[in-house]
């Protein structure tokens, strides 16, 4: 006899006390519920299917109700935080001084992995190293078996390794936008951009500037800003001058077999730094190694003795003086003996020289009677005006402090005033001649765009400007008869000066390993550029008589440099000489000495 649930439950018991469920075992309840339950008993079919069903809508409704509830629910905030940290963030334009772009920010694909939600690690592994060939695999296992909400796999894929990726299906493995630093230029203007890392954080040159002037704390306090955000930066430099600089640069540092040279264009109104290389260079898409000494900026992390580019600040020294005068003479005679120590004139002339002459024959006698003239604390003094005995502080946080001797005497005053002795930054020396030239302004070079108005502000005045006006016709004398007419570019009124140093080789001067420089203003009356080019080691060649000093190789330069880059610059060039170029001078009533014309080979 069958009987289903309900009949248990109603049968009478045998000895009429009770219901028979009452007296039956927990076994036996359990026995006669399964027997109810699987009786193919058609009465009971309809309640048992509706049970079932009723049973299963409610487990798919909790596994439903749970995937939109992970659907919607937002990241861990763990993850969120790591993801937010990890991505490289918006850094603003640099643009040029004329609108060009020089480093912008493109979005890139980085692939990143949760080691917590990956099912099998060493599938993952596998299955990644063979989309990202340049992944260690052994890296990658690592960094996936870690305790990590977050890790990186590969940062900034391309788009076909985003596209295999992505048809991989992994389950906690995914893609991320993020920025990525680009500069279109490539080495024109390395190093002053400098260049930015895999998280666009900047490591050296003006990104590493932008940072800090606040744009890392921003980031680091969680504001996510996008480039059209930020405000572009513009700088100083002149992406087509820099270019044509670097070219000409480039070509001399080869033919001169130089192991290193850079050359600069700096508006001697403003300290704008308008076009910058330094040889060897680098890709700033492709950075180097920011410890490789030979990469350094030579212009002003390198420092130098700076030859007789020095002359130029020591008989400035003397004009405003107020001692000296344009007809003053001093006597070259023969050479200079200080104890055990001989100083003589690369060019000696054997006689009295006028100021003029001291200048174009570059006599390091005349210059050094100069000097011991003023006395050692007046030369100390005035150097220290115009800012060769400190570090030179501009927007490029990499910088080098002069080396100045640490006991100063007489020997020591005679041979820095023909620029042995005193090693500076090179742009550092640049800023000095630089307010020789233009009427006494001593401005601190930049590489951001700004006005004269702005550049003079703060400017102090370290000479009068008759003096710097002295010094321009000096300059102007020195292109047309002296040791610079390699820089007498027809239609530019150049003015120059050339710069040759022995350098120091185990603690001795090395008579045969040179560090030349060269700087010229142009237009001379009206200064409104200041070129230098540098060459360490320059070689003699066949075409040079074997000669390596400035004029020959780094004076050279420049002159290619002034040629090509003028047009560029908006320096028009002028045919007939100006009917009075140095009106300070005329009314002064200086009789300017009739200098005969040198070798030109320069020291």
């Amino acid at each position: 006899m069958t009987m289903d649930a309900g009949q248990i439950h109603d049968a009478p018991s045998s000895d009429g006390k009770g219901p028979a469920r009452a007296r039956m075992s927990a076994a036996e309840r359990l026995r006669a519920f399964a027997r109810a339950a699987f009786s193919t008993n058609l009465a009971s079919s309809t309640s048992r299917i509706r049970l079932v069903a009723l049973l299963f809508l409610a487990i798919y409704a909790v596994i439903g109700g749970r995937l939109v509830f992970l659907g919607f629910r937002p990241d861990p905030a763990d993850l969120r935080r790591a993801a937010a940290e990890a991505v490289a963030a918006a850094r603003p334009d640099l643009l040029d001084r004329n609108g060009e772009i020089l480093a912008t920010d493109v979005k890139t694909m980085s692939v990143f992995a949760e080691p917590r939600r990956l099912i099998d690690k060493d599938e993952a592994t596998e299955l990644l190293t063979a989309a990202l060939p340049q992944v260690d695999a052994r890296e990658l296992r690592e960094r996936l078996a870690s305790k990590k909400g977050f890790v990186w796999v590969k940062r900034e894929v391309t788009p076909h390794q985003r596209d295999e990726v992505f048809h991989l299906g992994l389950p906690g493995v995914g893609l991320i936008a993020e920025n990525k630093r680009v500069y279109p230029n490539g080495p024109i203007g390395a190093h002053v951009l400098g260049f930015a890392n895999v998280d666009n954080i900047g490591i050296a040159g003006m990104e590493k500037f932008v940072d800090g002037q606040g744009l890392a704390d921003l980031h680091g306090a969680g504001f996510s800003m996008t480039p059209e955000e930020l405000s572009p930066i513009t700088l100083s430099l002149d992406i087509k001058a820099t270019h044509a600089l670097r070219d000409e640069l480039a070509k001399g540092v080869e033919h001169f077999k130089a192991l290193a040279g850079a050359a600069a264009i700096m508006d001697v109104n403003t300290g704008e730094v308008i076009a910058m290389a330094s040889m060897p260079d680098y890709d700033p898409n492709s950075p180097p190694d920011i410890h490789d000494v030979n990469m350094i900026n030579r212009l002003n992390v390198g420092v130098y003795e700076m030859g007789s580019t020095f002359k130029a600040l020591t008989i400035a020294m003397a004009l405003d003086s107020g001692k000296v005068n344009l007809n003053s003479h001093f006597d070259a005679h023969s050479a200079l003996t200080s104890g055990r120590f001989r100083i003589h004139d690369y060019h000696p002339q054997n006689r009295a020289l006028t100021v003029p002459e001291v200048f174009t024959y570059s006599s390091n006698v005349g210059v050094a009677r100069m000097a011991l003239g003023q006395g050692v604390e007046k030369h100390k003094a005035f150097l220290r005006k115009m800012g060769q005995l400190t570090r030179m502080r501009t927007e490029l946080p990499e910088s080098a402090a002069p080396i100045v001797p640490q006991n100063w005497g007489e020997l020591n005053t005679m041979t820095i005033a023909f620029g042995h002795g005193l090693a500076v930054a090179p742009l550092q020396a640049m800023m000095a001649v630089a307010a020789l030239m233009n009427g006494g302004y001593l401005i601190t070079p930049t590489f951001v765009k700004r006005s004269e108005e702005e550049a003079r502000k703060d400017a102090p005045i370290v000479i009068k400007p008759e003096t710097s006006e002295a010094m321009r016709y000096l300059m102007r004398l020195n292109a047309e008869k002296g040791t610079a007419k390699k820089v007498d570019i027809a239609g530019y009124f150049v003015g120059g000066k050339t710069g040759t140093a022995e350098k120091v080789i185990h603690g001795h001067y090395s008579k045969n390993r040179l560090f030349t420089t060269f700087m010229a203003v142009a237009p001379s009356d009206k200064p409104k550029y200041l070129f230098m080019t540098l060459m360490d080691e320059p070689q003699g060649l066949p075409e040079t008589g074997g000669y390596a000093t400035a004029a020959y190789n780094s004076g050279l330069v420049t002159g290619k440099i002034i040629e090509r880059v003028g047009p560029l610059l908006g320096l028009a060039p002028r045919f007939e000489a100006p009917k009075e170029p140095f009106p300070i001078l005329a009314r002064m009533g200086y009789g300017f000495v009739n200098v005969p014309a040198t070798g030109g080979g320069g020291h």
